[in-house]
């Protein structure tokens, strides 16, 4: 239950909003394991929300499901240079199978149970994948292979936040086997696609899509391919990532296959995911003072009922009306709050912090009336948040107001990234001014040299988020590079990330 303190305002302090929201929404606590959380159940409702959303669009793109051991043995990754160096100072280390007990108490590592080879804790699975793959593909004709995993994975951060960073963390892992580059990159980009349908359609949360740079590139791959968002705080977060991996790991890994011509080749490879940092993003693309404010098609509770009542003898009378208004608004996922032990204003108040998108107060004069009240949990700036409805109305237009308010979320989530992106800025000292104080999306040209983006890291700590697609590009693409003034080749967003 969540308590009655204010939260600390998101202008005065938007990290310490973050965790508040975090943990008085009952959407997670930190663990006993430093770096770990506990995901609450009203949080891992919203994440199995996300995660059937996402499985139905994986399977309906011709993906299935499987599962690969939670241990690598660590020569898998020392095959492929790059992506070994990429995770090698997070990976987590298994050494011995048992323990013993050491004289005077406690437990050390038994020395006789050392294992011959290190295993790691997967941090991703591209290794232990492929080499399944490899047993598994002979011919042409065993491809493509199209698979995704749900699964967790340890990474071990040394400065973490709920969700946005975790040592351990939950996601989905999508690795697929391709005759061609051609079919590797357009699976890459039809999954990239999947993501932002997703984030944009169910999310409510607008993304900026395109290649990363060769800095910000996967371990190991081709290309990488992202999704980012702007949050209120005005930092990126970047959603989702997809990658064409090419053929390093199919050389690394032997994943060669007889082609239709009868020439030995190797598959390309691709790899694509999210993770519980979703739920991260929903908090701080849409959250206000007040606590979460949940999209309805995410929402694990659209519409909570509270009756109201304050005589004994008035009970059974509401209560039957609010189990008959929850009957008629399914399959709406309602919930009725009949604790006896709170107040109505307390009840308010915790149904506003955990985002519900409407709640329905039922009292005696409601029934004698047929009327409800209504309360959406933002409007717009001037809109009345209560109104007193028929109940007839109230329940033939929930649908309705539920796709209303998803659709709104959205639009307004839009305006405010539109509100802070920056372009056609002319000089790298009003680039330093907007990145180092208001922030934002920053549109500028860049000249393609690791030089120039290693300064901007450097110097402002913002990076390059992607070099977006056509149609998130400024309407004159720029012509020089914001850093040294050189010819630019692409158009680039910058922006401080998450």
């Amino acid at each position: 239950m969540a308590d009655n303190k204010s939260l600390t305002a998101r202008t005065e302090d938007f990290s310490a909003w973050y965790n508040e929201v975090v943990l008085r929404a009952e959407l997670a606590d930190y663990s006993p394991v430093r770096g770990c959380m506990v995901i609450r159940p009203y949080g891992y409702r919203l994440w199995e929300l996300m995660r059937d959303q996402l499985d139905t669009r994986f399977k309906e793109t011709g993906h299935q499901n499987a599962y690969f051991p939670l241990f690598i043995p660590q020569s898998f990754l020392e095959r492929e240079a790059q992506h070994v160096e990429g995770f090698a100072k997070e990976a987590a280390i298994v050494t011995h199978t048992r323990l013993k007990a050491k004289e005077g108490g406690g437990l050390i590592p038994d020395p006789d149970s050392k294992l011959e080879e290190p295993l790691i804790i997967r941090p991703t699975s591209e290794t232990i994948i492929y080499e399944m793959f490899s047993k598994w593909v002979q011919s042409y004709r065993d491809l493509p292979l199209l698979y995704n995993q749900w699964a967790n994975v340890v990474r071990w951060e040394m400065r973490t936040r709920l969700f946005l960073r975790t040592t351990e963390f939950l996601w989905q892992e999508g690795h697929t086997a391709h005759v061609t580059e051609a079919e590797a990159e357009e699976e890459t980009l039809r999954m990239l696609g999947v993501y932002r349908e997703f984030m944009e359609g169910w999310m409510a949360m607008p993304v900026v899509t395109g290649p990363k740079s060769a800095s910000e590139t996967f371990p190991g791959a081709l290309r990488t391919y992202a999704t980012e968002a702007l949050m209120q705080d005005n930092r990126a977060l970047q959603a989702g990532t997809s990658h064409n991996l090419g053929q390093n790991f199919s050389r690394q890994f032997e994943l060669k296959f007889a082609s239709e011509a009868g020439s030995e080749e190797y598959a390309w490879n691709t790899s694509w995911g999210v993770s519980t940092r979703m739920v991260g993003a929903l908090v701080m693309t849409h959250g206000d003072d007040r606590g979460l404010v949940m999209p309805p098609r995410l929402a694990p509770i659209q519409v909570v009922i509270v009756p109201i009542f304050r005589k004994d003898e008035e009970r059974n009378l509401v209560m039957e009306k609010a189990r008959d208004l929850a009957g008629m608004l399914r399959p709406i996922r309602t919930h009725i709050d009949d604790r006896s032990n709170l107040t109505p204003g307390a009840k308010f108040y915790e149904w506003e912090m955990k985002g519900v998108p409407f709640r329905i107060e039922v009292g005696p004069k409601d029934i004698s009336k047929q009327q409800v009240v209504l309360v959406r949990r933002v409007v717009a700036e001037g809109e009345e948040r209560k109104q007193f409805l028929p109940e007839t109305d109230v329940i033939g237009s929930m649908g309705r107001r539920l796709d209303e308010f998803q659709a709104w979320l959205m639009e307004r989530a839009r305006e405010r990234r539109e509100a802070s992106s920056h372009r056609g800025v002319d000089s790298y000292e009003r680039f330093r001014e907007i990145i180092e104080g208001p922030g934002g999306f920053v549109y500028t040209g860049w000249c393609g040299s690791a030089e120039c983006e290693a300064r901007v890291k450097e110097e402002t700590k913002a990076t390059i988020r992607v070099l977006p697609f056509e149609e998130f590009r400024s309407p004159e693409a720029p012509a020089r590079c914001i850093v040294c003034e050189g010819e630019s080749v692409a158009e680039a967003l910058w922006a401080k990330a998450y």
